[in-house]
Formats: C-alpha cells, structure tokens, sequence
C-alpha cells in the first residue's frame, strides 16, 4: 500500500492519526532512556501534533504548488548501486512445507579489490523471502568449495558440501534483509567494507511458503568506495547464545551472551535478533576497568527487525564486553507461540529461537578480524535446562575467551547443534 501521494492517504487518514499519536508508526523500539542514534525514526511531539490538526481538521488538500518534489527510488532500491549481483537461477518454493535454510554459491570473481560503502539485499519475491544475507567469500575459504554455483544447498542434508564458516578465512557479512531493515552504509569515519579480488558470494535464504509455488531471485546491490579507506567496517553476529533453552510455559525467560574484545575497535551499529519468542533485549558495554553501559534497550517485534545506528561510535578498548541480556515469552500469553509446551533452543526455524545481535564495528584495515571477537562468559558454557542467565556469569572464568563464530545460523563453529 502506497502513500506517497495526498490521493493515496487521504482515505486512510484517521488510520494514520491513530498509528502516529501512539507511535505505533513509525516503528522505532528503543528505549529513547538509553543511546543515540543516527537512523532514529520517531516523530517530534510538533510534527506528531501537525498530523493530529491536519486529519481533525478533515484532512484537507494542501496548496499543490507548495508541495515537496516526490521521492524518486532508483529501481525500488534504498540506494543507488554501482553494482548489482543477481542469484544465477530462480529458486522454486513449493506451496506448503518447511523450507531449510538455503545456501547459493554465487561465482562472481571480481577482478579486483573493492571497498564498499553500502549495501542493499532485495528479495526477488518479498512474499516468501523471510529473511537472508550475503556473504563475501574470499579467495581460498574453505567454505561452500564443493559447492555448484548456483545450486541450492542445506545444512540438515548437505553439510559435507557447505562446511564450516570460519571467521579466519576472511568470511564476512556484506548485506542483509530482514523486514524493516533497508539498506545498510558502513562509511561512518570514512570507513567502507572490504572484498578482496576474486571473491564470490554466497547467498543465505530462508524461505517461508505461502500456500502456491512460486520462485525467488534474489540481489545485491553495492555502492563503491573512491578510494581504499585507513579503517574497516566489519558485521558480525555479535554476542550470542547457541547455549539457549527457555522452558516450556516461562513467561519471561532470560538468556544471556558474551563476546570479549580482542583489539581495539568501535561500536556503529547493533541489531538484535530473536524469532517469535521473543520479547526484549538489552545490550551493555563492559569496560577493562569493568565500567558498565547500557547502549541499546527495547522491545523485541518480531515484523519489525530493526537495526540501530548510532549517533557516534563507541569506543572498545581491548579486553572490553559486548553483553545481550534477552528476555522470551514462552507461554500461552503469546499468541505468537509455536507451542508454549515445548521447551525451546537454538535452531533456525521460525519455531525454534535465537538470541544474538548482530553488530558493525570500525577497526584498522591492518587488523585481523578473526583477532577482534572472542566467545566469553556464559557463551562458553554447554546448555543447561535453561538460560543461561546472569547467574551463569558466577560459573565461569572471567578472563576466559574462545574462538567467536561469524554466523547465527548453520555453518558456525561454535554452534551447538
């Protein structure tokens, strides 16, 4: 449904009150007590209140001759790509079923290095796309090399062929879909993403049916740094609990996470992510000095997926903690619950549940990646019968760290299955 236009809106007017003096629209669900940040949607209480007078004064016509230029998108696109990289074939969906998680080897072999200063993943068929990424996979990875460009693969029956995503082979992150997400930009400080000549990407899908076959071509649309930049971005799946288990009935189960750093870098951006279960989220910086922040703090929508830029970078120090503190409603009270009689853990199915957040980060083009995240605190524990809660912090060694994973879905190392 459009609004672009008076025509457009003006049947829906009193719709719109309503969604905008109680900020229901636009979406925005971070707790205003806690950061800053530069993609911040809500509406000022004068604009709020134009709206209000506008639609209790019957919605008028404004002067036409006044009104703004209307904005052009390029194609649909959120930005204007240099480059655009299409999945090579249509993947075919079946009517009904559970579609697993999907990975496509994209033979692109770029003939040089490249920079890039954002990225935007658009679903060939938004009906069925849940939600998905791409990756850049580095000359030599290990991961997805058995796998034919353009074919379909799955972790649950095919994982001989994927293999493991290893954060050391340079793997990374380059663009994500999620509803309500948009594109992404990593020029913050001049910073750009980095793909190394003769790359491919693989394309990680997950699929829902929506009652006909149907088919999906997804992309990726680029824009191209100027020039080489002293400083990375770098995405990363962030601190997260493949340990997890929420009991079955609990209303407000609490999961916890850790990821330690092991250089110097800076926090730009973080995106929580649960499944339906999900209720809020809290994210804590922990200084070297055992300083604690709260950065990030809102409530979990499932439809709405956001990501939260902020305002200006937050320095981590090495040796600093990036803490999730994730709170699950698991009973009948959730009338988005698969089935609040089973006890729930980690899987990527709608019905299973995921606590991680997803986090941009700046460092040095000089630094290593696979230096900068370490597992640590109740992220090194095996699963228990539930949590792992801050209680857990009292089980483990706090200077104890460990290999840190890319991926919140199949492919990771330290995903336990």
């Amino acid at each position: 449904m459009s609004l672009i236009t008076y025509e457009q809106a003006r049947p829906w007017a009193k719709a719109i009150q309503k969604a905008v003096v109680t900020k229901q629209m636009p979406p925005w669900f971070a707790d205003p007590a806690y950061g800053h940040f530069a993609n911040d949607r809500r509406l000022n209480p004068r604009q709020i209140e134009t709206i209000n007078a506008w639609v209790d004064a019957g919605a008028p016509a404004g002067n036409e001759s006044e009104a703004p230029a209307p904005v052009n998108f390029a194609s649909g696109w959120n930005i204007t790509p240099d480059l655009v990289i299409d999945m090579p074939k249509p993947f075919e969906l079946p009517a009904r079923g559970t579609i697993n998680y999907k990975y496509v080897l994209v033979k692109t072999n770029f003939p040089q290095d490249m920079w890039i200063t954002a990225a935007e993943m658009r679903p060939g068929n938004a009906k069925v796309l849940h939600h998905g990424k791409v990756w850049v996979r580095p000359p030599g990875s290990t991961w997805m090399e058995k796998a034919e460009p353009g074919v379909a693969y799955e972790m649950e029956t095919q994982r001989d062929v994927i293999g493991i995503n290893h954060i050391e082979e340079g793997n990374d992150i380059l663009g994500k879909f999620n509803p309500g997400l948009g594109a992404q930009r990593f020029d913050m400080d001049g910073a750009a993403k980095f793909v190394p000549k003769g790359s491919d990407l693989v394309f990680e899908l997950h699929y829902t049916t929506s009652g006909e076959p149907t088919t999906d071509v997804s992309k990726l649309g680029l824009v191209l740094a100027k020039a080489a930049p002293q400083t990375r971005y770098y995405f990363h799946a962030g601190p997260t609990a493949s340990n997890l288990a929420i009991p079955a009935g609990d209303q407000n189960a609490e999961v916890v996470s850790e990821i330690t750093f092991g250089e110097d870098a800076r926090l730009v951006y973080a995106q929580p992510h649960m499944h339906l279960r999900g209720k809020n989220f809290e994210l804590r910086v922990v200084t070297p000095e055992k300083k604690m922040t709260t950065v990030l703090k809102g409530d979990w929508n499932f439809d709405w997926q956001m990501g939260y830029q902020f305002a200006e970078p937050i320095a981590l120090p090495k040796g600093s903690k990036l803490q999730l503190i994730a709170h699950f409603d698991n009973s009948p009270a959730n009338r988005y619950n698969p089935d609040p009689t089973m006890k729930v853990v980690w899987g990527p199915q709608n019905w299973d549940e995921m606590s991680n957040c997803f986090i941009g980060v700046l460092f040095p083009t000089t630094t290593s990646p696979d230096k900068v995240f370490l597992r640590s605190g109740p992220s090194l524990l095996p699963r228990g019968e539930y949590g792992p809660t801050l209680a857990a912090f009292n089980l483990v060694d706090p200077n104890a760290t460990a290999k840190a994973g890319n991926a919140s879905t199949a492919g990771a190392a330290d995903t336990e299955k």
